[in-house]
């Protein structure tokens, strides 16, 4: 049997072999490699890798607890949106280290012309899990707001990056949309401090909004270490963006958190959080984080610091430019 290149799957004499964080599993383990693979592949080893993400979750079977390794060589291009409701599934981009930006492992889509194709990857499905990846998007189809969708229950995204270059006129576009159930976001980047935001409103890094995925809310979400970034042409754009009074259902906890509207950018935004109403069945909880070139982080009700006082001005220390 030989010893490099996994031809057997990812083991040497049937033993398990991962770099870095990737852990051993149960499940299948399939490979995707854009440069060099073929989604006629089988995608079980590096040889014979697949070319997509679509059709390596396609392969994977659900509540398997099966792994999606990524090669960071080049950058995957998928023609529609992958619907992801398949259960425990992990996806791991091979990059050398972990990134908060600027991953080797990237996953994009282009102009499309299915009115289904609402963001890049959407998922509804159970505690399936992203690391190390660049989500993108440069979708112009009206339809088209997201990069992401999640809908699905204790997701995990770790060291991701989410980059929506399109729909920058667009007030209700954003990045990522958080309809998650327990989902967690660790030591990610949502927005972009090099694109230019034009929209005259609402176009925010995240959108907290109800039902956008449906029957799905955001409910006891957490975003730890991450970056929020923007170029904002407009006082009224923000980093995160509520619009009714029950979009969060009892906790989503922003803590260790950098919200930064770039010095390039010709504004200072007013607001770093928006919620259109106070909330009235969960708090937006903010600890240790700060926030840079925004007059004022929340103003609304359901806005909390970590101490616990509800918030009249800022939900996290702002910081303005100089």
């Amino acid at each position: 049997m030989a010893l490099t290149r996994f031809p057997h799957g990812v083991s040497s004499f049937g033993i398990p072999v991962f770099g870095g964080s990737v852990p051993s599993t149960f499940g299948d383990v399939y490979f995707v490699d854009y440069r060099n693979g073929s989604d006629g592949n089988s995608g079980k080893s590096t040889d014979n890798a697949v070319k997509t993400l679509s059709k390596a979750y396609a392969l994977c079977t659900s509540n398997n607890n099966d792994v999606i390794l990524i090669d960071g060589d080049s950058g995957i291009v998928e023609t529609a949106m992958i619907s992801w409701s398949k259960n425990r599934i992990h996806v791991y981009g091979l990059d050398g280290t972990s990134r908060k930006y600027g991953q080797g492992a990237r996953v994009s889509i282009g102009v499309t012309t299915d009115t289904a194709d609402v963001a890049l990857l959407q998922v509804t499905g159970v505690r399936n899990s992203f690391h190390n990846i660049k989500f993108s998007s440069s979708n112009t189809l009206t339809e088209g707001k997201f990069t992401v969708q999640d809908g699905g229950e204790y997701t995990v995204f770790e060291c991701c990056e989410f980059y929506l270059s399109s729909q920058l006129a667009v007030t209700d576009a954003s990045e990522f949309l958080c309809n998650g159930d327990s989902s967690q976001y660790r030591d990610c980047t949502f927005g972009s401090n090099v694109a230019i935001v034009t929209a005259n409103g609402e176009r925010p890094c995240v959108s907290v909004v109800r039902e956008t995925v449906t029957g799905k809310v955001a409910r006891d979400v957490s975003f730890i270490g991450c970056n929020f970034w923007r170029n904002s042409a407009d006082v009224d754009n923000s980093f995160i963006y509520s619009s009714g009074a029950t979009d969060v259902e009892r906790l989503m906890l922003f803590e260790d958190c950098l919200f930064c509207n770039t010095l390039k950018s010709s504004t200072v935004m007013t607001l770093g959080i928006v919620a259109d109403a106070a909330l009235t069945e969960g708090q937006i909880i903010l600890k240790n984080c700060a926030s840079y070139n925004v007059t004022d982080f929340a103003t609304q009700t359901g806005i909390w610091q970590a101490s616990g006082a509800a918030q009249a001005n800022n939900g996290c220390e702002v910081i303005q430019s100089a």
